[in-house]
């Protein structure tokens, strides 16, 4: 197929931009006769929970679901104007000089840990996915961090405890379906009897319901 495209005149490439660009435009076209649709109607389009399709939905909806959750939860709020984002920088940096100080970390990690550009720094927030395979389509709340001032801490705690956690937890820990047949074929020489069932258990609003204090 390479062959056939170096093959391929030229002239015949160029002949065919016109088409092209003609696409371009009415695609863009497109695109903003939807936004406008989508605005004139307070639709919202968002991709779906664990799956490929897209949601429409509407906006009111979306609002009065986020501040249920918001409300029942209390883990969150709304910022309005205000910007936390340079005092969180501030203290995050202040925290790890003091660390360095104390020779707790060493000055490689403190210059890969502090946060040298508050441009590569940004607030957490939280945003959803509608569960449209459920009744009343329900929204998935996720807490979008990865450029938190506190994140590259985060990763290297990460890194410092799985490990050991991963050790700690490997008899009780099932990481695949080749390893429950494992476990199961174990279980079935005692434990197992006719009437044994197993369970799936599914928990609702798990990172808000542990204390942030006693969770660390």
């Amino acid at each position: 197929m390479l062959q056939n495209l170096h093959n391929i005149p030229t002239t015949t490439i160029n002949n065919n931009r016109p088409s092209i660009n003609k696409k371009k435009k009415n695609y863009g076209r497109l695109i903003k006769r939807l936004k406008f649709k989508f605005k004139s109607t307070n639709t919202i389009l968002r991709k779906t929970d664990k799956s490929t399709v897209f949601h429409l939905g509407k906006v009111d909806d979306y609002t009065k679901k986020s501040d249920e959750y918001m409300e029942k939860t209390k883990a969150y709020k709304c910022l309005g104007t205000i910007d936390p984002l340079p005092d969180l920088i501030r203290r995050t940096n202040k925290y790890l000089l003091d660390l360095r100080l104390a020779k707790w970390i060493s000055q490689k990690q403190y210059e890969q840990l502090c946060i040298q550009n508050s441009n590569d720094v940004e607030l957490a927030h939280l945003y959803y996915l509608p569960k449209a395979h459920k009744p009343g389509t329900p929204l998935r709340p996720i807490v979008a961090g990865l450029k938190h001032p506190t994140i590259k801490i985060s990763k290297l705690l990460d890194e410092l405890l799985r490990p050991l956690f991963d050790q700690m937890a490997s008899k009780t820990t099932i990481t695949s379906g080749f390893e429950l047949l494992k476990h199961v074929q174990e279980w079935s020489k005692s434990n197992l009897r006719q009437n044994t069932l197993f369970c799936t258990i599914d928990v609702t609003d798990l990172y808000t319901m542990v204390p942030q204090v006693e969770g660390v």
